[in-house]
């Protein structure tokens, strides 16, 4: 895809995004890889709803700004899943409120936060592992991304919002608003005894999709 192209998918995608209140204000930052191997990235303080194509921050391939205002702090966190994980081309980070309210639940399993409620979360996202709290921009992060060796294409950070990488731009948006859609199901159920996947359906639906599972 062109840069040109990609400038505006990237800026659709996201007003998608905000316009549905899955981010809001100026939270959330999002990224693409460039056919050039560089990067186009949302800038910092700037708001899903209202980015412009021409001001989204260029990288070259080596990483160095080129063009575009200031990125956003969250840049080693974007970094670290495309350093890590190959197959990236894409990575969104958005508030997005069930998933942040989910992760203040306290039966959360840290290293498969999302339980098994329908099979779209399991197909999108293989396990999603939560983290612990960082302040915002903080380089931790990125360094408990690149701790896990490029094995999870997913994360939540506790009492922040998720972090998705996708192969694309459209695959790393659909993915994340699958983990919204199943961490509002997972609050809505919660306190219910509801009837969630099996072990064995949960393995089949891996089995079947070809997931990322047993990292």
């Amino acid at each position: 895809m062109s840069d040109a192209n990609l400038r505006e998918q990237v800026c659709l995608l996201a007003k998608s995004l905000f316009d549905r209140g899955l981010t809001h204000g100026s939270t959330g930052n999002i990224s693409a890889r460039t056919e050039d191997g560089g990067l186009l990235v949302s800038p910092t303080g700037t708001s899903f709803g209202r980015l412009d194509p021409g001001r989204l921050s260029r990288f070259d391939a080596n990483g160095t700004l080129i063009s575009g205002d200031k990125p956003t702090k969250e840049m080693p966190l974007h970094t670290a899943f495309y350093d890590t994980r190959s197959s990236a081309g894409a990575v969104v980070h958005l508030h997005s409120s069930h998933a942040v309210a989910w992760s203040m639940m306290p039966e959360v399993d840290e290293d498969n936060f999302l339980p098994p409620l329908t099979p779209y979360a399991i197909m999108k996202l293989g396990k999603v592992k939560l983290l612990p709290f960082f302040m915002p921009g903080d380089p931790a992060m990125g360094t408990a991304v690149r701790g896990l060796a490029g094995k999870r294409s997913a994360v939540m950070l506790a009492n922040h919002g998720p972090v998705v990488a996708g192969k694309d731009i459209e695959a790393a948006c659909t993915a994340i608003e699958e983990l919204e859609e199943t961490a509002r199901l997972a609050m809505l159920m919660r306190g219910i005894n509801a009837r969630s996947l099996t072990d064995a359906q949960v393995q089949e639906v891996v089995a079947k999709f070809d997931v990322e599972w047993d990292a």
